[in-house]
């Protein structure tokens, strides 16, 4: 099976960043948009697999090997993740995009992301899919909401950093790969890997914490909620923006731009 070599991997993604930032910005917005969903969808399947156990180890187990399926749909859809465009500032260092191109594209799929996230958390909100289990996975889906808002600001920072630390790596991994197979290998493990440590990625939170915020909302679940004795405190927008996706987004910028200033340092082809 024919690799690409890491000096090919880093000047492959530099060349693609300027495709990137000269996208429009409707085309990046949709594309965006449906990267959130398919990471959302990742969210879901997951937590319908895991909700059920009660062993920790095991939650974390089950919602590894089931996770890893959002970022697969991402990387071979051709879709635009936030955290995987960190790589980006390699061609800014380059002189290949502009500093100002590069933040277009941040800004621009950050939103998407956001809107196709919590669209879906709506959906599976609001139109029965947290039923299962007589409503088991809208109190599991609850319970992870609360608990990601409760994270210390600088505990959810660092997890961001990580998580895209290890996100990043399975980009580059699955540029290695010219086959689909391949592909799908080199995303699996590392995704897999955070999601069992626990790190935290802002596209998933960006469905798991409305997930829980909309299920506790919908008046079919907020009983159960109530009863399970989760901190429904927590359960608000505000919550979520600040103590959430704030810190875990920053972070993740900086494991992500790690990668790209280690490889782009080791492995790029510089300009003269």
């Amino acid at each position: 099976m024919a690799i690409f070599s890491p000096t090919e991997i880093t000047d492959n993604y530099m060349r693609a960043s300027v495709g990137k930032a000269a996208s429009p910005a409707w085309r990046l917005f949709l594309l965006a948009v449906a990267a959130g969903v398919l990471i959302g969808l990742g969210a879901v399947t997951s937590s319908t697999a895991a909700h059920g156990l009660e062993n920790a180890g095991l939650v974390r187990l089950m919602s590894g090997l089931i996770f890893p399926v959002g970022l697969m749909m991402v990387i071979l859809m051709g879709t635009e993740l936030f955290t995987g465009n960190a790589l980006m500032v390699t061609a800014a260092i380059d002189g290949q995009i502009t500093w100002g191109r590069l933040f277009r594209n941040w800004g621009i799929v950050f939103l998407g992301n956001l809107v196709g996230a919590v669209a879906l958390a709506a959906c599976m909100a609001f139109f029965g899919q947290l039923n299962i289990g007589g409503g088991d996975l809208a109190v599991y889906t609850a319970k992870v909401a609360a608990a990601k808002n409760a994270l210390p600001w600088m505990n959810a920072f660092v997890l961001g950093i990580f998580c895209n630390l290890m996100v990043c790596i399975a980009v580059y991994q699955a540029n290695t790969a010219q086959d689909t197979a391949g592909k799908v290998l080199a995303i699996f493990f590392p995704i897999m890997g955070f999601v069992l440590a626990g790190f935290e990625h802002c596209v998933a939170d960006m469905y798991y914490v409305p997930a829980g915020i909309f299920a506790y909302l919908n008046p079919a679940y907020t009983g159960l909620i109530d009863a399970a004795g989760i901190n429904t405190a927590l359960l608000t927008f505000g919550d979520f923006i600040f103590a959430n996706l704030i810190p875990v987004t920053l972070g993740n910028i900086v494991g992500g731009v790690a990668v790209g200033l280690v490889m782009y340092a080791c492995h790029g082809t510089k300009r003269a």
